[in-house]
Formats: structure tokens, C-alpha cells, sequence
């Protein structure tokens, strides 16, 4: 009996070896492959921003209507752990939240793997960038399971119902598969960098400090008109008060030719502001002033979360400026950060 019970310890430690083995370069390999995603080029210097990695203090869980298909879908927000980043689960498919995923697709951004895609993605990035979840798992419930895309409820146009239902829940520091905290990396633009269309531009030039400045111009709708609005991101709730509640716009006269492409079939009054070429603002008020370059904002910060990798920032520290962008235009940026244009 003795002699059997010594044979299974050794056998048993023989296992735990083999264990820690396998554990050790699994570390190594994520470590090895940390150092590739945040190796420094020409234009970006990955560095400490002297916080740690975040992810949610709990599950979130949110079911409403979606922009363009019109249809139902929920999506649950899960912990994850650090170094793991921000990734949907659609239909047990793992897409994650990174610019090698995003297509070009009309009034919105989405992301696509393997046959299936998640749109309008950009309102929960944003604020989960915002705020500072650096870490979780979007799980996305279609009304129609056979449906290989998918879309992010709407809910009021803005982000303020995704940075609600963050707070409520809390944001705590990510652990590592040993327990562990780690350290948030951020981009540091080192050099000025430029992207065009037509008369549609962004620059960004290396600073201290985040600050975003995006321009609009209709000059067919008076309302609209020509408008800017900076930014510097000095606190942690600037986002939330400032940015966040921010909705869409778009312009009344211009619904129906989106319609007619398949496009905006959940849109109403309760999730854009609309402006008319002729009657001006259809419902007012707004929540803040030049909340249409707000929202525009908003909308760049989350299409720049998708430079994030690992569970850094995506958002650099730089001075941005945006003129009559979109989410093409955005996404263009993003890939010339990351070298791929």
C-alpha cells in the first residue's frame, strides 16, 4: 500500500510538471507575442500611461433595437481576463475588436471573421475605450440565429446607455492567469501623420495629452451649417459628461434615399437628431452644444479603439484633427498607425 501510494505521488508530481510546463510557455508564448504587438515603429511609441489594465466588475446585459436591419439583438458583457482585450462572441465565433477584422460598410463600422460579422459596433467600443475597459468578451444574441451577421443595438443614438450600464456595474483592475495586475501600455504618436479624401481630412501630431478636434460642414442645411468642436481629455469623466451622450444626426431630407438602400430601418426620432434642410432642427432640444461634432467624436474614438491590442489603449496621446470624416476615413487612419496602408 505504501509502496502504491508513493508510485501515485511521483505520478502526481510528474503531472504537476508537466503542467507547469505547459503553463510556462503558454506565458512565454503570450509574453513573446505582447512584445511583437507593442513593438515601437516609426510613428508609434508603445509606453506606460501608469495605470493598470481594466475589465467590468460584473456581467452586463443589454437587449434593444439595431440601426439599420431594424431587428432585435442582445448583447452580454462578460469579465475577461488582462491581456486578453476586447473580442465579440457571435454565434461561437471569436471576432475581435481589431482593425485587421474591419470592412468598409455604409454609415457604420463593422467587424467580420470566418463568414460572420458584427455592425455598428462603433457606439459600445467607444465606450468601452472611454471609460477604460480594456478587457471583455461581447457576446451578441441574434432575434435570428441563422443570420450570420449581427448588429449593436442602437438604444438612443448615443453612448450614454452603454457608459450607465458600465458604471453600474463597476471596472476593476484585469488579472493575468496568475492572479496578477498588469500594466496599460498606450500609443504615443511620435511623428505627425496625415489621411485624405477628397476634402475630407484627419491629422494627428505627437503631444503630452489627448485632444481631439473634429469639424462639420452642410452648408445646404442652415442649421448644421459649419461647426467645431475641441477636446482635451484631462479627466476621467470628460468622456462620459462630454462625449457619450452625444447622438447620431442625420439630415431629414436624405432618410428616405437611405431607406430605399436598406439602410436606417430601426432609425427614428428617439435615436438621431434630425435636421432639416428647410425646417431645422425636427426634434429638439439638443443635449449639449455642437452635439453633432461631439457625436462625431465619439464615433472616432471608437473606430480608434481598434488600434488597441492586448489590452493597451487604443486611442493615442496626440492632437487630433478631424475634418468631414467618416468611419471609412477613421478606419483609414487607424491603418496608418498600424502600417497597413
Amino acid at each position: 500500500m505504501v509502496f502504491l501510494r508513493e508510485i501515485g505521488k511521483s505520478e502526481v508530481l510528474g503531472l504537476n510538471r508537466k503542467k507547469d510546463k505547459v503553463r510556462t510557455h503558454r506565458q512565454m508564448t503570450l509574453r513573446g507575442a505582447a512584445v511583437e504587438a507593442f513593438k515601437s515603429s516609426a510613428l508609434i511609441s508603445w509606453r506606460s500611461n501608469g495605470k493598470l489594465q481594466q475589465t467590468i466588475g460584473g456581467c452586463i446585459e443589454k437587449t434593444g433595437t439595431t440601426l439599420h436591419s431594424g431587428n432585435q439583438s442582445t448583447v452580454r458583457i462578460w469579465p475577461e481576463l488582462a491581456g486578453k482585450g476586447r473580442y465579440f462572441d457571435f454565434n461561437s465565433r471569436l471576432i475581435p475588436a481589431s482593425i485587421d477584422f474591419a470592412e468598409e460598410s455604409p454609415l457604420c463600422t463593422t467587424l467580420r471573421k470566418d463568414g460572420h460579422s458584427v455592425g455598428t459596433v462603433e457606439h459600445l467600443l467607444s465606450a468601452l475605450e472611454g471609460i477604460g475597459v480594456d478587457n471583455c468578451r461581447i457576446e451578441v444574441i441574434n432575434s435570428d440565429n441563422d443570420d450570420p451577421s449581427a448588429e449593436i443595438p442602437i438604444f438612443d443614438g448615443s453612448a450614454r446607455e452603454w457608459v450607465e450600464a458600465i458604471e453600474q456595474v463597476g471596472v476593476t483592475a484585469a488579472m493575468d492567469f496568475n492572479g496578477k495586475s498588469c500594466d496599460k501600455v498606450a500609443p504615443y504618436l511620435t511623428q505627425p501623420v496625415h489621411v485624405s479624401k477628397g476634402d475630407s481630412v484627419i491629422s494627428a501630431f505627437p503631444s503630452k495629452q489627448i485632444s481631439i478636434s473634429y469639424g462639420i460642414n452642410f452648408p445646404q442645411v442652415p442649421a448644421l451649417s459649419l461647426q467645431w468642436f475641441s477636446s482635451v481629455f484631462s479627466t476621467d469623466s470628460f468622456y462620459s459628461k462630454q462625449i457619450a451622450p452625444s447622438r447620431t444626426f442625420c439630415i431629414y431630407e436624405e432618410v428616405e434615399k437611405m431607406r430605399s438602400a436598406g439602410l436606417i430601418k430601426g432609425g427614428s426620432l428617439e435615436n438621431a437628431v434630425v435636421f432639416s434642410i428647410s425646417k431645422g432642427l425636427m426634434n429638439p432640444p439638443l443635449r449639449l452644444p455642437e452635439e453633432p461634432c461631439r457625436h462625431k467624436i465619439l464615433d472616432l474614438i471608437g473606430d480608434i479603439s481598434l488600434f488597441a491590442r492586448n489590452g493597451s489603449q487604443g486611442l493615442p496621446v496626440a492632437n487630433i484633427i478631424a475634418y468631414k470624416g467618416g468611419h471609412a476615413l477613421h478606419a483609414k487612419f487607424v491603418r496608418q498607425l498600424s502600417g497597413t496602408v
